[in-house]
């Protein structure tokens, strides 16, 4: 009898994934580099994830037909983003091994939820979130203690990419906010000092074996990720440390299954802040495609088909540029053209990841470019390099 989670051609080992974005692209390409068949749920079929798998099912996240259809198919399915109904992540579960569980997705895609998991973390995780409070009413606002301003005002749901964060300042800042967002449920969190964010990669097995990547710096620019270099220049061997021993902690006790990227804050005074997490690969994990034994992608495969978890070392020094669709345009025109990518790729140690969309927009994540190199300077070298024939600002 076959093992449906050996790799194999046959057309009864198919792994599949809800999402049909650049992650779920980039998790098929590696699944099917290890012999498996991949099916996509997407609500759309022209969907850069769909242009590359073995089958795409058209139907929306909680279309039952659909559902049934992919957990007949597969024998384990995953998810691309973490906005999927935890509820479906459910229903797969009767049929298929899911990873994540759905468990796991609720937590992270409810910041109440997600901050009150990581303080009961806390004991073992060694870390903390920043303060914070849920806004729910006006009252709550009149009840916000003067420590936690100036701070963030979030969504608790939905909220990625800087979209539905505002800053504020006072509590009149605060309702101001809280009203343009609708009234909805939001989360307050203090602004604290902050020096550099990390994110840490890691990933766990079925068997409770876990891996986590080299350390990841990132930086931010109107709340999309602009670059990740590892190693992070910045970031001590303590404070790397510190930080994996936390994401091995936070990974063990949600008891997950699969890649899992959580974001810290390191503070001015060196302190550890965990921020959110992501249940699934990430953009800052991108680089490890190029510059990593095991890409993340590959780990996610081997994870939900419960093969042994692979190999997390760093080969080559790397810096990870996003490319958005500003990139197709000069200046504040509308006429879009194609970037100088024979420039971009003449440079040394230059690797470049489009994600089959055909609408380049201002702001919308089209691509990649990592850069590796025997050392961190050549690598930030060839960046400085690719911005200026990107027209990008370094």
């Amino acid at each position: 009898m076959n093992n449906p989670f050996l790799p194999s051609a046959d057309p009864s080992t198919w792994l599949g994934v809800m999402g049909g974005g650049q992650l779920g692209r980039m998790f098929a390409h590696a699944a099917q580099e290890m012999g498996y068949k991949v099916a996509v749920l997407e609500p759309s079929a022209d969907c850069p994830a769909g242009q590359v798998a073995d089958r795409t099912i058209e139907g929306g996240y909680t279309n039952g037909g659909a559902l049934s259809e992919l957990a007949a198919l597969c024998s384990a399915v995953t998810t691309e983003f973490e906005n999927v109904p935890a509820d479906s992540l459910a229903l797969l579960a009767a049929d298929s091994f899911v990873a994540p569980a759905s468990s796991c997705v609720q937590i992270a895609q409810d910041r109440i939820l997600e901050k009150k998991f990581f303080v009961d973390c806390a004991p073992a995780s060694k870390v903390m979130p920043a303060p914070h409070k849920t806004i729910a009413s006006h009252a709550d606002i009149d009840d916000v203690k003067d420590d936690l301003l100036p701070g963030i005002l979030k969504t608790v749901r939905m909220g990625y990419d800087g979209k539905g964060q505002v800053r504020v300042r006072s509590r009149e800042d605060v309702r101001a906010a809280f009203d343009s967002m609708g009234g909805v449920t939001c989360l307050l969190e203090k602004m604290l000092p902050l020096a550099y964010e990390v994110s840490v990669l890691t990933a766990r097995g079925h068997d409770g074996e876990s891996v986590v990547y080299p350390i990841a710096e990132n930086v931010h620019r109107d709340g999309i990720l602009f670059t990740t270099t590892v190693p992070g220049p910045n970031v001590s061997a303590a404070c790397a440390q510190q930080a994996q021993d936390a994401a091995r902690a936070i990974v063990a006790q949600l008891g997950y299954v699969g890649v899992l990227c959580i974001e810290f804050f390191v503070l001015e005074d060196g302190a550890l802040v965990v921020n959110e997490m992501a249940p699934r690969p990430h953009n800052s994990g991108h680089y490890t495609m190029d510059a990593c034994i095991t890409s993340q992608f590959a780990q996610q495969v081997r994870a939900m088909a419960r093969l042994p978890l692979g190999d997390v070392r760093q080969h080559s020094s790397a810096v990870m540029l996003n490319i958005l669709g500003d990139a197709w345009f000069e200046g504040e025109g509308d006429d879009a053209r194609e970037p100088a990518w024979d420039r971009v790729l003449a440079l040394p140690g230059a690797n470049l990841h489009l994600y089959g969309k055909n609408d380049p927009r201002r702001g919308r994540k089209m691509g990649h470019v990592t850069f590796v190199a025997p050392t961190l300077a050549a690598a930030q070298g060839n960046l400085r390099a690719a911005c200026a024939i990107l027209g990008i600002e370094p």
